[in-house]
């Protein structure tokens, strides 16, 4: 009985002395991190290329009553810009978003985060996290007038 005590108490010790080396190690590797270069966060503008390149891709398919919000300056948004057009048919919808993707991924080198809507084709949502792009048919865009619902972002028109 003593001895497994003994033995115990001294694998307790063993493990106790690794992981304190093992800590000692992790420590001293992420105070390199303390040293490295911070990256500033910088915010979108409407002058971003990322942005352009959306514009300039509906405005390619003829997307119509083009519009985008800036949402930067309201705590609860989930983006820094919505764009929003709409198309008069589901083939247009499906072109639209499309070919926001194909340039967005050829010009500015991203992928949306994600896309939902190309099933029923009404409403395509495309995610690129600061900018949300809603391609949406006539009906669908007066049925849920989110324009109205961020009533308190400035809406820019992009109508040629």
């Amino acid at each position: 009985m003593r001895r497994n005590r003994s033995c115990i108490k001294n694998f307790k010790l063993v493990n106790k002395n690794y992981f304190t080396k093992k800590l000692d190690k992790l420590l001293t590797t992420l105070s390199v991190l303390d040293s490295r270069k911070k990256n500033t966060v910088t915010r979108l503008t409407r002058s971003s290329k990322i942005f352009k390149t959306i514009i300039k891709a509906i405005q390619d398919k003829k997307g119509e009553q083009l519009v985008s919000l800036d949402l930067r300056k309201i705590p609860e948004a989930v983006a820094d810009f919505f764009i929003i057009c709409q198309a008069t048919s589901t083939t247009q919808v499906r072109a639209i978003s499309d070919f926001i993707e194909e340039q967005v991924r050829f010009n500015c080198d991203e992928a949306p985060y994600k896309h939902e809507g190309k099933q029923g084709l009404h409403w395509v949502l495309i995610d690129y996290v600061n900018i949300v792009v809603h391609v949406m048919q006539p009906d669908t865009r007066k049925f849920y007038r989110l324009e109205e619902m961020w009533n308190d972002a400035p809406l820019t028109g992009h109508d040629d």
